[in-house]
């Protein structure tokens, strides 16, 4: 039991004493093979190799060596089987040991439950184990499963065993729900069904947390390896200065393939303080021979910039050719469209047809808008006409010269104060070669000049702040003349409306007045007499009138027969009785019949 809590017992199977006969071999050597264990009786080659169950097996091969753990238990490695399929249920049989013998649980019965695995779990925990089992009976049957390192039995029938490697747990699960009988006894105390599942135990995690930081450790080694692979390389250090190394940086600066890379040098020195009174000429002459390449770099310049507006001359050359057989494709599309020749195609073809000539014309315009914009940056200007006779494009005309000459000013402005810093540094200079603490005539004059320079600068910063400000007053009429133009409009499109609603009314009364004098007022029948009865009563109850739908809705509940159509008729035929009025305005103008008979006697 020592040798077993320290992790080194081994497998110790008396196959002498497993005498039970063979009835099925494939099944036996099924349930063999879940255990680890040598099928008895049976001949051949062993189904499990040894290094499952015997320590000869190292799995612990780690990342530092470069192979990956490898589980036996895992299907397609040439260890164990592939499992059978998921409907197929696996088929559990007795087994057999030295001091006990275990029977398999009922296969109807729903597979016992087992918690979440933890990580890294090598413990297991056995409950439901007989009274009257021991530590060496637990181990005799749990040892097939793999070496075991330590068992901790409790007094109330459980025990939790801790495996070397994380595998075996998956086959100690296997024996849950069996049951386990110590030799040939009846007793209750001498049997139990076993119930396996997974412990959490802090031995586990904490190996497996170690692994975890060994993978991290090696991880970030990994990474810090591509990084540093990956990583640019660092500028070549430059030379300290010496005459040589002066003299050949003199020639590589006339060289124009060499020139950056010594421009690069002679600044570095500059900055580090090598300009001292004994290489001033020579540093001299080579920032003029840096000075002799300003000539070449514009002349490259000018040559890129030919050849960029003769890029450009070719690109709208070019797009003016597309734009041409744009043109005549639209033209052929606008032919076919035509009766002519648009009746001799088909429904499809009259489609597709239609979706060509649309996206032909999307195209042109695009580029028509495409080249109209080149030919607007190069001649950038606008006719007179244009801008009296447009007050808008005249006031964007006046706000693009406002902003021109603003920006003028502030050009001025800055080279007012570049030059006025410049004559303090030269002021400054002259007073410390010199050294004269007396001001002469010469500073008089520049001091002079630097007054007029600076009352010449406030000059011209007062008289951009007054452009700016007229700038604002410009653009604040024209936001009131914009507001006055839309209220204008909305007022005149609400007169406009309401004129027309007067002139329908008008025209509607005299259209009825000519139409009921044309039409005789009789009577035709006691049901018309009864329906005026009625009508007459209804309207005099509403004062401000009732549409015909409204009166149709009430009499169609005494006489359902009746339709709006008739009464509209019945009281067309009787204008001095009943007349018609439009109230609302717009969308809700509506048509109203009121009763004048009161009104009619008195004009009789």
């Amino acid at each position: 039991m020592a040798a077993a809590a320290d992790g080194l017992g081994s497998i110790a199977i008396d196959t002498t004493q497993l005498n039970m006969s063979v009835t099925d071999p494939t099944a036996w050597a099924t349930a063999m093979n879940n255990l680890g264990m040598v099928p008895v009786g049976l001949a051949g080659q062993q189904l499990v190799t040894d290094s499952i169950c015997v320590p000869g097996f190292d799995p612990s091969l780690s990342m530092m060596t470069g192979i990956t753990p490898i589980n036996p238990m895992i299907p397609g490695m040439g260890l164990v089987p592939p499992p059978p399929p998921t409907d197929v249920p696996v088929v559990k049989e007795i087994i057999h040991c030295k001091s006990c013998t275990l029977f398999p649980p009922n296969p109807n019965l729903p597979p016992p439950s087992t918690r979440e695995r933890p990580p890294g779990c090598k413990t297991v925990f056995v409950g439901g184990l007989p009274e009257n089992a021991t530590e060496e009976i637990i181990q005799e049957v749990f040892e097939q499963c793999g070496d075991i390192t330590a068992i901790r039995k409790s007094k109330k029938n459980f025990c939790h065993i801790r495996f070397a490697e994380e595998f075996m747990v998956d086959k100690a699960i296997y024996l849950s729900g069996y049951r386990m009988r110590l030799g040939s006894s009846t007793d209750k105390k001498d049997s139990g069904r076993l119930h396996v599942d997974f412990a959490q135990a802090r031995d586990d995690f904490y190996e497996w947390e170690c692994k975890q930081r060994m993978l991290a450790r090696e991880e970030r080694h990994r990474r810090k390896m591509e990084e540093d692979r990956l990583r640019p390389p660092s500028p070549p250090a430059i030379m300290h200065y010496s005459e040589h190394e002066a003299a050949l940086l003199a020639e590589k600066l006339k060289d124009d393939s060499k020139f950056s890379e010594a421009i690069t040098v002679l600044l570095t020195w500059i900055e580090r303080g090598e300009v001292n009174r004994r290489s001033a000429n020579q540093f001299y002459s080579m920032v003029q021979s840096a000075n002799s390449h300003v000539r070449r770099l514009m002349n490259e310049k000018a040559a890129h910039e030919q050849e960029m507006e003769q890029a450009k001359e070719s690109f709208k050359n070019a797009l003016t050719g597309i734009l041409t057989q744009f043109e005549q494709i639209v033209a052929v599309f606008n032919a076919s469209t035509r009766q002519k020749a648009w009746d001799h195609f088909s429904k499809a073809q009259r489609k597709n047809i239609d979706i060509w000539r649309k996206h032909s014309e999307e195209l042109r315009n695009a580029h028509s808008e495409q080249l109209m914009g080149i030919r607007r940056e190069e001649e950038m200007e606008m006719s007179d006409d244009d801008s009296g006779d447009n007050p808008s494009k005249k006031l964007r005309v006046d706000d693009s010269a406002l902003a021109i000459q603003a920006y003028a000013l502030k050009e001025e402005n800055d080279s007012l104060r570049w030059q006025l810093d410049a004559y303090r540094n030269e002021v400054e200079l002259l007073k410390q070669e010199k050294g004269q603490l007396f001001r002469t005539e010469e500073s008089l004059t520049k001091d002079q000049q630097l007054q007029f320079l600076q009352q010449t600068m406030q000059g011209m910063q007062q008289q951009l702040l007054s452009i700016q400000e007229e700038l604002n007053n410009k653009k604040s009429e024209l936001e009131q003349a914009k507001e006055e133009q839309t209220h204008t409009q909305a007022m005149l499109k609400v007169l406009q409306e309401q004129e027309i609603n007067v002139l329908t009314v008008a025209l509607v009364n005299q259209d009825r007045e000519k139409n009921s004098e044309k039409r005789s007022p009789g009577l035709k029948s006691e049901k018309e007499a009864l329906l005026i009865g009625i009508i007459s009563t209804f309207l005099h109850v509403h004062p401000f009138g009732a549409n015909i739908e409204y009166l149709w809705s009430y009499m169609q509940q005494l006489d359902s027969r009746i339709s709006a159509n008739e009464i509209e008729m019945l009281l067309m035929r009787l204008p001095r009785m009943f007349k018609q009025e439009f109230t609302g305005v717009g969308a809700t103008l509506e048509k109203r019949w009121k009763f004048c008979a009161f009104e009619g006697i008195k004009t009789i």
